[in-house]
């Protein structure tokens, strides 16, 4: 099941007995299990509340058998147990005849279970060829909560701002995720401050983002790269001085910014061999926007300048860590060099 059609029947009031919500995207697979706990009702817990993680996993049978003492149902939740988990060649013998026996007693008593259990398996990864995955899917609801796509991200704020009376273009949210990145967790906290400075009726602009946001590091480095680029070394030295003033430690910097310009290295070579961007980059799907960014910032520099600008920037890591010259002086330096 997608994410989308998870909300849509969790805003319907739907409640399922068996899910397993799982993957990278942690707001909104918490998000989700808390609309499932708010739909199941009081919560009482060791009574019709139940959690379960790797310490008590022997008892997860025990805890959906055992009544929930005047209450009609029992929420269960078992978070990162390693019942999902991809077996290694080793396999480890408690868990594996837990997974089994689990597996066996949900196809044989999932009547019981839609009865008296609301059953919540939450985790990091799932083997989607193991038995009880399969189970789970068979019996109930299984959802993947991946990163989301750009696209996805620009439809949730554009709803967010809607329900505030908040207006904002599509080209202002891109430029809003192009500063503050793809987490959820962190767009959800920036939107809110953009739409409490708005405030109803009004617009989120541009210059409110600039104003307000607290922008990635990633974010940041494209910009001084941007002055760079264009040989302003006043704006590059601004940037620089503004990460330093944010408190970004200064070998953060440094390794970000060999990132960067190892990432704009790998763009040009890609270019001029006709490959694919994407992969070669090897940029999650949500991240698939920086594409642009990378091929536009390409244009600035040639191979040999690149490669001069990456081996400066090992120097100076080196140099720094032998004592020999400071790292803020090194950066500055290394800017204005490639700036004269």
């Amino acid at each position: 099941m997608t994410i989308e059609n998870l909300e849509k029947e969790l805003k319907e009031k739907k409640l399922n007995s068996i899910y397993l919500l799982y993957g990278e995207e942690l707001y909104l697979l918490e998000s989700n299990l808390k609309k499932i706990k708010t739909l199941f009702g009081e919560c009482i817990k060791g009574i019709n509340y139940i959690l379960i993680d790797e310490q008590n996993v022997s008892e997860i049978i025990s805890d959906i058998e055992t009544p929930s003492f005047g209450y009609e149902k029992k929420l269960i939740i078992a978070r990162n147990t390693g019942l999902l988990k991809k077996e290694g060649k080793k396999k480890s013998g408690d868990l594996s005849k837990i997974k089994d026996k689990l597996e066996q007693y949900i196809d044989e008593n999932i009547k019981i279970i839609n009865e008296s259990v609301i059953l919540v398996f939450i985790e990091e990864e799932a083997d989607t060829k193991s038995k009880l995955y399969k189970t789970i899917e068979k019996n109930g609801v299984v959802c993947k909560f991946d990163y989301q796509k750009p696209l996805q991200i620009e439809q949730r704020i554009k709803s967010i701002c809607n329900a505030y009376k908040v207006q904002i273009d599509s080209a202002t949210i891109r430029y809003f995720i192009e500063c503050c990145g793809t987490n959820m967790q962190d767009l959800i906290n920036e939107i809110r401050k953009l739409i409490e400075y708005a405030g109803e009726n009004g617009t989120i602009k541009k210059e409110d983002i600039d104003k307000l946001s607290i922008k990635k590091l990633e974010s940041v480095i494209f910009d001084l790269t941007d002055d760079l680029g264009k040989k302003d070394i006043s704006g590059a030295l601004q940037v620089l001085k503004n990460l330093i003033y944010a408190k970004e430690p200064l070998a953060k910097i440094l390794v970000t910014l060999y990132n960067h310009f190892k990432k704009i290295y790998i763009t040009k070579i890609a270019l001029n061999t006709n490959k694919d961007l994407a992969s070669s980059l090897k940029l999650k799907p949500n991240q698939a926007f920086l594409t642009n960014k990378y091929k536009m910032q390409s244009k600035y520099f040639k191979e040999n300048e690149l490669r001069a600008i990456l081996q400066e920037l090992c120097d100076l890591d080196y140099n720094f860590k032998s004592g020999k010259i400071d790292l803020q002086v090194g950066l500055e330096t290394i800017l204005c060099r490639y700036c004269s």
